[in-house]
């Protein structure tokens, strides 16, 4: 199966055959071992091992901790890269996306206003679900401009718990 994983902003093609794994086509020793039913594993890249926790998911974009350093990970497939290319969804949609509930749970924490500036990676709204308290980032510099959530409230998945505007260009103001 050829997976495309995209890195921040770099593209990789992964893929993987039996228990071979080829990065842009060229053979890699790589393990993954992680205990069920944790988001911590440990990922073996030739010699060197890193420890990797999975973080907050919006869509097919996942925040992941590698060696406590935070990376906004996209991994989708050959044919969802397909469809995407021709439908024309590959090409981002103007402005920064939305943060959607990863899944049911409870609003614990809004930690940002509206109005406010965002940083990429950092903290915006703490929803607890399954008893664990998940921590949704910015994946881009944006603007908040609607908070639809507050402490409290239930949540479904996929529910718009926040949303932006593109921050304005520097030197200018509306």
């Amino acid at each position: 199966m050829r997976y495309f994983v995209t890195i921040q902003d770099e593209v990789l093609e992964v893929e993987v055959v039996g228990d071979r794994v080829l990065l842009a086509g060229e053979p890699v020793e790589a393990t993954l071992h992680g205990a069920p039913g944790s988001n911590v594993h440990a990922l073996r890249l030739g010699h060197r091992t890193h420890a990797v926790v999975g973080g907050a998911r919006v869509g097919d974009v996942r925040s992941v901790h590698v060696d406590g350093q935070a990376f906004r990970v996209e991994l989708v497939d050959e044919r969802t890269r397909r469809v995407r290319e021709m439908t024309g969804a590959a090409a981002s949609a103007a402005g920064p996306k939305p943060v959607k509930a990863p899944m049911p749970g409870l609003v614990v924490k809004v930690e940002v206003a509206v109005g406010e500036t965002v940083q990429p990676g950092q903290g915006l709204v703490i929803v607890e679900a399954m008893k664990m308290e998940n921590e949704l980032r910015a994946e881009v510099e944006a603007v908040v401009e609607h908070i639809l959530v507050e402490p409290g409230q239930a949540v479904e998945k996929d529910q718009i718990l926040l949303d932006f505007r593109a921050p304005e260009p520097e030197g200018e103001s509306v």
